[in-house]
């Protein structure tokens, strides 16, 4: 039997995330934190067409230079120099310019691979212990933390247990944690594209009757596509040629990038807006899309879920109380209620509202992109909740 102060099950991009922004604590005081991942992370980073992609916020980037790993990231980090919004078939739209908004960029799009290359690389092996490969089977509540037992029946106990295994988190519904789920009744087919034209760092947001559609920067002159439809109708895409395909996708995003050359494998997400009843117990965290999980047509999911994790970190490096101490928790939960139920609240009501056929709607979200253009106040709101940063400074 051994015991750690800090259990993170779940060494994907938040858990690495949340072990890098405690890191130089845990040497400090003492404290040894497990990583526990199913999946062991590759000591290489391999380039592939086809890798997924997250789009950091401008907030996010200034969170990943406090950690010290921005630098390595930047590398392969495609800068989203302007976001146009537009409606199609209709004349509303906007452009949010980094020009603008005094920054070297509204955000960027970089490949999960590459970002959890990055936080890996990071990480102090003296400090943060893997448990890798390898799964918790159960959790036990203690007195004083939680014991976890290991699929390999292996056990470990902690102050803290922080749960950071994604939206289908089997451990969440094995402690009673209940989710709020609200199916859209759409999904997202996620594909890299490649345009004729050079993308310039320009970010696409296209909302069409049959539902909105994001085209991403990406290297090497790729694009991220997220192409929202009916589940029925996204699944029948899925299942099109590549020439098919990429004759609908033409059509309904139109030349702005010249005609679309080449699409790599594509993938199919069913969409819904999730949220845990409960992101605080005594010795327990829920966090990332354990805790909440958006539609991803705003890109707010995981910069949100980074924000969490900062949060996190500074309260329990601030706080004298012991790991696990429930109104430590409290605090932090409370520190981030106003930024979840913002974020949380605009990517639903952009959803609902852009997805939306209805003359009424399609009306008032056209003249609301036309008053974006004419109101610079209204502009510059949208923009910062674009780059995370609509509730704090960082």
């Amino acid at each position: 039997m051994s015991r750690v102060q800090l259990a993170i099950i779940g060494g994907g991009l938040v858990g690495a995330s949340l072990a890098l922004a405690l890191q130089e604590t845990a040497r400090q005081r003492g404290w040894r934190i497990a990583l526990i991942e199913p999946f062991a992370p590759g000591s290489d980073y391999q380039p592939s067409y086809d890798a997924r992609s997250t789009a950091l916020s401008y907030g996010s980037r200034l969170i990943y230079e406090r950690l010290g790993v921005w630098q390595a990231i930047a590398q392969r980090a495609e800068a989203i120099q302007q976001i146009h919004v537009s409606d199609r078939g209709r004349f509303g739209a906007t452009r949010l310019l980094a020009m603008e908004e005094g920054v070297p960029a509204l955000g960027y799009v970089v490949e999960n691979a590459w970002i959890g290359h990055c936080l890996w690389q990071a990480l102090d092996a003296e400090v943060v212990q893997w448990h890798c490969p390898a799964e918790v089977a159960s959790l036990q509540r203690l007195d004083d933390g939680y014991r976890l037992n290991l699929s390999d029946e292996r056990q470990l106990d902690c102050d803290l247990a922080v749960l950071a295994d994604g939206g289908r988190s089997g451990l969440r519904e094995q402690l009673g944690i209940g989710v709020s789920h609200r199916p859209y009744g759409q999904s997202a087919v996620i594909a890299n594209v490649t345009p004729l034209e050079a993308h310039r760092g320009q970010a696409f947001e296209r909302f069409t009757d049959e539902g909105p559609m994001a085209l991403l920067p990406l290297e090497g002159n790729r694009c991220a596509l997220v192409w929202t439809r009916a589940s029925a109708d996204a699944e029948r895409l899925l299942k099109l040629g590549d020439a098919a395909f990429l004759a609908e996708l033409q059509q309904a995003f139109g030349y702005r990038l010249g005609a679309l050359q080449q699409v790599g494998v594509r993938h199919l997400y069913p969409l819904a807006l999730s949220e845990a009843s409960e992101q605080v117990r005594p010795h327990l965290v829920v966090l990332g899309n354990a805790a909440h999980s958006l539609h991803p047509i705003a890109g707010q999911g995981y910069n949100l879920s980074l924000r969490d994790t900062l949060a996190l970190a500074e309260v329990l490096q601030d706080g004298s109380a012991p790991l696990g101490d429930f109104a430590t928790l409290q605090r932090y939960l409370q520190r981030q209620q106003l930024d979840q139920q913002l974020t949380v609240g605009f990517s639903d009501r952009v959803t609902r509202l852009f997805s939306n056929a209805q003359p009424l709607l399609t009306a008032g979200r056209n003249l609301g992109l036309l008053g974006l253009d004419l109101l610079p106040p209204a502009k510059r709101w949208f923009a910062r909740q674009a780059m995370g940063m609509g509730t704090r400074s960082l």
